[in-house]
């Protein structure tokens, strides 16, 4: 069997890759029976001397691999036929600009296996950059503060060497009695709860969070109950929200009244409930300044996210009662950070991270008859057709159905 790294090809440009050389060689190590080749790339975060260096080979040809990693969607002229890839290709949810892509791959018999699809035995998520996403999008929410309010001015993250030189600059910045609200207790919200503990900001519960005063910046992790809430009042448990995500309201109106930065690290479920809404946000009891939506559904759950921002241009101001976008500087807007690929920012912490679940998660199961079933659970496409779990995708398919 030949594993293959592929190029990113996709624009902007994607630094990050699914195994650093370290990553190959602990491969290697623990399989050796498996050879291994490296697309060469002009872009990615470790050169193709990084990988030589260590006894890879990198070469422009990877025709004869069985099964390619990448990150990012692969372009579908770039598709080899009758190969196995992973990559993350956005069409679980039938995202209609990738249509095209899910075609070409059942069209070039292609086995995908789409890197949020890789779950355990309980559908939980076992690899992804989640983590990544809620560290660089923390730090953007303060680089947000330190401007709006033009009381410091942090350096962009992607300038930076990674996590930790992120913390030791939002380390040096004194920072008023502000009250942060995050939700979500996932990948991405542990990920920004790792900044804010590093910073050594307080953390204190809902109830102190609502009705105490603190001459010191605090911080609130809600979970789904704490800021949704049953329509008929019913409290039950976060398995019933998941079940029937209609029969919930938002109930996240209460900490509007007190936070000044909202950080996002939601999973956001195509029938849950709005969780920030512009009348919310229009409300004279509002006190939101900063919304960090690292989560970042368009028009989603966050009313004030109107588009994904860029790591170029990160921010904008949103004004709540046109409900439209402002310059930042407008002193009624509320400063929204809506970046869709924030782990992008700090690539080499990133791939490290990935690599290292992937290797715990996912290489086994090419050497142990699947076991665990990883592999068989996490396949989009086999044999020209969709797999049984992921049917659902036959209409989306087959709508405004374009050959490549």
């Amino acid at each position: 069997m030949i594993f293959g790294i592929i190029k990113e090809r996709k624009n902007p440009p994607d630094r990050r890759v699914v195994f650093s050389p370290q990553a190959l060689l602990d491969i290697k190590t623990q399989f050796p029976q498996i050879k291994i080749k490296v697309e060469s790339s002009d872009i990615r975060i470790y050169s193709d001397d990084d990988y030589k260096t260590v006894g890879f080979e990198v070469t422009t040809d990877m025709s004869d691999c069985d099964v390619l990693f990448g990150v990012k969607e692969v372009p579908t002229d770039a598709l080899i036929p009758n190969k196995t890839y992973f990559f993350f290709s956005h069409t679980i949810k039938k995202q209609p600009y990738n249509r095209r892509l899910l075609q070409t791959i059942l069209d070039k018999n292609i086995t995908l296996i789409d890197h949020e699809t890789i779950v355990d035995k309980n559908n939980s998520r076992l690899i992804g950059f989640g983590r990544y996403a809620g560290i660089v999008g923390t730090y953007n929410a303060f680089r947000a503060f330190g401007i709006k309010y033009e009381l410091f001015n942090l350096a962009k993250a992607e300038t930076l060497s990674g996590r930790d030189e992120l913390i030791t600059r939002l380390k040096r910045p004194f920072l008023p009695p502000i009250k942060i609200v995050l939700t979500g207790k996932g990948k991405v919200g542990m990920g920004s709860k790792e900044i804010l503990d590093a910073m050594k900001i307080k953390e204190v519960s809902a109830e102190d969070f609502l009705t105490k005063t603190y001459t010191n910046p605090v911080y609130v992790q809600l979970d789904v109950l704490e800021y949704n809430k049953r329509k008929d009042s019913k409290v039950l448990n976060n398995q019933d929200f998941y079940l029937n995500p209609k029969d919930y309201v938002s109930d996240f109106e209460r900490f509007t009244k007190v936070a000044d930065v909202f950080i996002t690290g939601h999973y956001y479920a195509n029938d849950a409930p709005a969780i920030l809404t512009r009348a919310m946000l229009q409300s004279p009891t509002n006190k939101l300044k900063i919304v960090a939506d690292i989560s970042c559904d368009v028009k989603g759950p966050i009313a004030c996210t109107l588009r994904s921002s860029t790591i170029a241009d990160p921010f904008y101001g949103y004004l709540p009662n046109e409900d439209k976008e402002v310059p930042v500087t407008h002193p009624a807007s509320i400063m929204v950070m809506a970046v869709d690929n924030l782990p992008c920012e700090i690539p080499r912490d990133a791939s490290e991270g990935f690599g290292e679940m992937f290797i715990k998660h996912v290489i086994p199961s090419f050497f142990n008859n699947d076991k665990e079933g990883i592999l068989e659970r996490a396949k989009m496409t086999e044999n020209g057709k969709l797999t049984p779990k992921f049917s659902y995708l036959q209409d989306f398919v087959d709508s405004d159905k374009v050959k490549s």
